[in-house]
This record gives structure tokens, C-alpha cells and sequence, in this order.
């Protein structure tokens, strides 16, 4: 008898929870109850049917900003309409040709802000109909809410658990983006591991500020929805736009990534109080730079502090560093111990375990793991070679069996034969004061192979030189991995969708023309 399936997940929470509020769209500025989000979920899968020609298996996707027709769309599919493909709102049109037309997407869903992009890749990406969502215009065939009007509360059919039910194109740090395709019982784990770990519960006011067409929103999609609490969407992240919906809606809880917190901390407006409705945060995708953590510890000393560590490839989640591990010194540097029913083993380049403490690649086995890169069966067998999931990041596990993430080994430096490890510099040059933003990438060099370079943001109306911030770092960390150089930046660090700084970019002009290896 089947049970993970979001049929068993999130008819009975609709059932129980009917009356009670679902979702605020701070963007619109409606609110949906239970059954009203119900009601238009099972409306919107029939209208794709009958209005859309869409079957169960067949991919449509959706390029938004955060709102409450993305979590029906989610759920929509999910119930076995479609297998719904979010795409990254960072695609560059040939990014976003090659997505549309790989994963054979017919059907998209797109709202005002990037209706224009659509229509320009249309024709090349093969797509055949195009739903604008919300309010304002822009090149469309149907409009959302019509859809909706037009479908009949059917449910349909239960998947089977096995059946897929996302397709998440990663977000193409290596080339081209790659379909990773989750099925239910990969995203019903996922919703298990958030209740098991991640306190996520009924009297719950989830804020949803992380882009929802990422795996970092799986507190939102297929955790919070479960539990009868609501959730409070923001378009997109902004400060400001976040500490007021904080203040007006009593947000308790959310997810964010460092750069996250750190632009919050940056904002002219933000004080303290502004966030004391939140009781538990999540923190994740990229390591913590130590102020910012301790700047959030003391800001905001009633919050729950937990760390995720995942991939798209596990449905978001694979360890979580718990608040009572926040109160040991020692921990703090980690991502936490395996969520339940997973594995992490640390192996060398033979596949083979290492010794506690020693640093090798993270591999892990799971029930959470997708069940392939989609049509890239070769790429699919490499990366699950020997029955692990070959991670790509470099880690070790102490004897209490925490996790501890060195670095992404295409990130890794390799410099006069020694491995030096980008976010351990990272952090020496962030424990500066003047230091708003830091990237560690390793630059050719003729007689070492690679040099050390920190790229630099400096805070406002702060100043430091080149020669200090390599002083600074002496003290700190062995000298094989002091910066040799630093440049700094009057712009931001550039940035993926997920928040993540895009160390490709700022390595690809030092590269030009010269093989590095990996990318």
C-alpha cells in the first residue's frame, strides 16, 4: 500500500485545516484559506487537462517571481497533472532555449516580469502555449486566473510513489544546465525530513523570501502546507520588503542564505526589533561567514538556529546542524549529522572510506536522491557510481559523526602542490572589519600552478588595503594559504538565483585562454 504520495499529504491537511488561513501574497495581497487553496489546486490540474491538453508526465514550467499561484502550480502537478519545471529567474535566454526544449516543455506559466523573455526563446524553445499569471500584460494565450474559472474540482488519479513529480534544472555552474528529476516519493521523504528535523508546525507563520523556483523552498512546498500553518510570500527578497512583512504578518519562521542576512544587516533601515516575531530560522546553500553569525546570534538571541545542507539532487535536504549543536563552540563549523534513513561516508579518489577527520569527498545514499539527470543516463551512472551520490564537495566527518563542508572541490586551490581550501580563507579575510564581501579563487601562476586571490567588497565608508587584509590573514591561517592578492570590487559579488556567488565568473578573466581543469 502506497503512502508517499502528496495525495496523502495534502488532501488530509485541507480537510482539517479548511477554514483556517493557507497563504498571504504579500504581492497581491490576497489570502487563501485551506479549502480555498484546495478548491483551486484540483480546478487548475483539470483546466491543464481539459483547457490545456496537458497529461499526467508531461513537463509544463513556470518562470515567476514568488507568489501564491506558484504554490498551486507546485501542488497541482505534485497531485499527477504535470510534472511542473521552475525555472531559474538568472537564465539567459540560451540557457532558458536550451531548458525548455531538452525537458520537451509545451506549457508555460509566466508572469509580467518575464512574459518578454518567454516570447523571445518561444519559437526556438518549441513551446506551444504560454499562461500569464497575475496582473499587468505581456505576450500570453491564456491568462491564469481564466484557467482556474474554467477547471472542475476533480482530483485526479494517485501516482504511483515512484512516478516523477518535479523536473529542477540545475543552475549550470559547470555548462549547460541539467535536469534533475524527483519523483513523490523523493519529495514526500524530504517533507518526513523537515517535520523530523527542521521545526516546522501548526501555529507556524512560514515566510517564503528564497526564490520559490529553488530546492531551498521545500520548507514551503511540500513542508509548511502539511502541518495546517500559513504561509507569507514576498515576490522576491529585498530587506526591506522582508522586515515588514515580519512586522505585519508575525512571520516565526523562515529560510535564508548568508548573503541573505548579511544584505538585511547592511540595510538602512534594519534594527533588531524589526525581526523579533522569528523564533527559528534555517540557514544554508553557502558556509556562514563567522560575523554574520555572530552578529545574527547577538541581534536576535530568541531564535532557533538550524543549518541545512543539500543539493537539488536530494530534494533540498541532507543534514541539519540542530540549535542545541549551535551551543557548542566546537560544532559551529559544521553542517550538521545525516537527516534520518541517510548516509554520508567520506571517500578518496579510489571510492574508498577515509579515516575520521580525514577530508575527502562527501558521498551519501538516501531515499531523497533523484532518480536520475534527466536523459543523461551516463551522467546518471557517474555520479551514482557504486550505489553513493557522488556529491562534488570536499568534506570529513569527526568521531559524533557532524559533517563539516571544506569546499566544492572545483573550488579547491591547488597551489605549490598543497590543497588549500577556499571558505577556510574565506573566513580569515570575512573576520576582517572593513570586509562587507569576500570570494577566494585561485589565479594562474607560472612557478605554483595556482595563487590564492581574495576578491573583495569593502563596507561602506570603511577602507583597507591590499597589504592589510594579507596581514590580517597571517595570524590566522598556515601561510601556503594567505592571499597572495587581493582585488577589490566597488559592485557586488555576482550571484546566482540561490544566492550563491558565481565563482566562475570571477575566475573565467585570470582563465582566459588557459586550462584550469575544472571550471
Amino acid at each position: 500500500m502506497k503512502e508517499l504520495v502528496w495525495h496523502r499529504q495534502l488532501l488530509p491537511a485541507v480537510d482539517r485545516n479548511a477554514t483556517a488561513p493557507f497563504l498571504t501574497d504579500t504581492g497581491s495581497g490576497v489570502t487563501t484559506t485551506y479549502a480555498e487553496h484546495g478548491s483551486r489546486v484540483l480546478r487548475l490540474a483539470n483546466a491543464m487537462r481539459k483547457e490545456l491538453g496537458v497529461a499526467p508526465g508531461d513537463r509544463v514550467a513556470v518562470m515567476s517571481l514568488n507568489s501564491g499561484a506558484f504554490e498551486e502550480l507546485y501542488h497541482a502537478g505534485m497531485l499527477g497533472a504535470a510534472v511542473l519545471n521552475p525555472l531559474n529567474l538568472r537564465f539567459a535566454p540560451r540557457e532558458l532555449t536550451h531548458v525548455l526544449s531538452d525537458s520537451v516543455t509545451k506549457v508555460v506559466f509566466v508572469d509580467v516580469w518575464f512574459a518578454g523573455v518567454i516570447d523571445s526563446v518561444r519559437q526556438a524553445a518549441g513551446v506551444e502555449k504560454v499562461v500569464l499569471v497575475g496582473e499587468g500584460d505581456g505576450p500570453h494565450d491564456y491568462r491564469y486566473e481564466d484557467l482556474i474559472a474554467a477547471g472542475e474540482e476533480v482530483l485526479p488519479p494517485e501516482p504511483d510513489e515512484d512516478d516523477a513529480a518535479l523536473l529542477m534544472y540545475t543552475g549550470g555552474t559547470t555548462g549547460l544546465p541539467k535536469g534533475v528529476l524527483l519523483t513523490q516519493r523523493n519529495l514526500i521523504l524530504t517533507a518526513y525530513h523537515i517535520a523530523m528535523t527542521v521545526r516546522i508546525e501548526r501555529n507556524d507563520v512560514y515566510l517564503v523570501q528564497v526564490p520559490m523556483f529553488h530546492a531551498a523552498s521545500m520548507g514551503a512546498i511540500v513542508g509548511m502546507p502539511t502541518t495546517g500553518g500559513k504561509l507569507v510570500t514576498v515576490p522576491v527578497f529585498d530587506p526591506g520588503g522582508v522586515m515588514k512583512a515580519c512586522e505585519e504578518h508575525g512571520c516565526n519562521n523562515t529560510i535564508m542564505v548568508p548573503t541573505m542576512l548579511a544584505m538585511t544587516f547592511a540595510h538602512p533601515e534594519y534594527s533588531p526589533e524589526r525581526l523579533r516575531s522569528l523564533e527559528r530560522l534555517t540557514y544554508g546553500a553557502s558556509p556562514m561567514p563567522r560575523p554574520v553569525l555572530d552578529r545574527l546570534r547577538n541581534d536576535q538571541p530568541q531564535l532557533e538556529l538550524y543549518q541545512g545542507y543539500g543539493m537539488t539532487e536530494s530534494a533540498a535536504l541532507v543534514s541539519v546542524l540542530m540549535p542545541e549543536d549551535h551551543l557548542r563552540e566546537e560544532k559551529l563549523a559544521s553542517a550538521g549529522r545525516p537527516v534520518q534513513g541517510t548516509v554520508v561516508q567520506i571517500q578518496d579518489e579510489h571510492g574508498d572510506p577515509v579515516p575520521v577527520g580525514q577530508v575527502g569527498e562527501v558521498c551519501i545514499r538516501g531515499g531523497q536522491f533523484m532518480k536520475e539527470y534527466w536523459r543523461r543516463p551516463e551522467e546518471t551512472a557517474e555520479v551514482f557510481r557504486d550505489g553513493w551520490y557522488h556529491s562534488g564537495d570536499a568534506g570529513r566527518v569527526d568521531d559524533e559523526g557532524f559533517l563539516y563542508l571544506v569546499d566544492r572541490t572545483k573550488d579547491m586551490i591547488v597551489t605549490g602542490g598543497e590543497n588549500v581550501y577556499s571558505t577556510e580563507v574565506e573566513q580569515a579575510v570575512a573576520s576582517h572589519p572593513a570586509v562587507a564581501q569576500v570570494a577566494v579563487i585561485g589565479i594562474p601562476h607560472d612557478l605554483y600552478g595556482e595563487a590564492v586571490h581574495a576578491v573583495v567588497v569593502l563596507r561602506p565608508d570603511a577602507s583597507a588595503s591590499e597589504e592589510e587584509l594579507i596581514e590580517h590573514c597571517r595570524g590566522q591561517i598556515a601561510g601556503y594559504k594567505v592571499p597572495k592578492s587581493v582585488s577589490f570590487r566597488e559592485e557586488p559579488l555576482p550571484l546566482s538565483g540561490a544566492m550563491k556567488v558565481l565563482k566562475r565568473e570571477l575566475r573565467a578573466p585570470y582563465w582566459e585562454g588557459r586550462d584550469r581543469g575544472v571550471n
